[in-house]
């Protein structure tokens, strides 16, 4: 959930700050944006692993069968 806020957040930061001229709100909103996907991307990682193990888990159970 962290991860859409950021990036909306970001996306509104840098809208504003184009708008305004607010270089610095800008540059804040890329960065919050950059975070959010960043936790995207963590978040996709731990899914993959969590799936991996669990094939896995089950490839272990089937083989000592």
């Amino acid at each position: 959930m962290g991860e859409l806020t950021n990036k909306t957040k970001g996306k509104v930061k840098q809208a504003v700050g184009g708008l305004t001229g607010d270089k610095a709100l800008k540059r804040e909103g890329e960065a919050d944006e950059r975070k959010g996907q960043v936790e995207g991307a963590v978040a996709d990682l731990k899914h993959a692993v969590k799936g991996a193990v669990k094939d896995a888990k089950h490839a272990l159970k089937e083989v000592a069968k």
